[in-house]
């Protein structure tokens, strides 16, 4: 992969929607994507508060309440 492509990628946002909550893992909708998919995350790398239904922004790897 080129550098300048990783470089971007780090810098893009992603905004995310809290879909459900499962134990020690959390689903999330990617803003934007019709399609349904959930993406699927270990609740150790979100922040602590998070509620079904909360926004989420993943920038320079790590998601962040907005």
């Amino acid at each position: 992969m080129e550098k300048g492509k990783v470089i971007n990628m780090l810098l893009d946002k992603i905004y995310y929607t809290v879909n459900s909550l499962e134990g020690d893992y959390a689903y999330l909708l990617k803003e934007g994507d019709d399609s349904g998919e959930t993406k699927c995350v270990a609740r150790a790398l979100l922040p602590a508060e998070i509620v079904e239904g909360t926004k989420l922004v993943y920038e320079m790897m790590e998601y962040s309440i907005i």
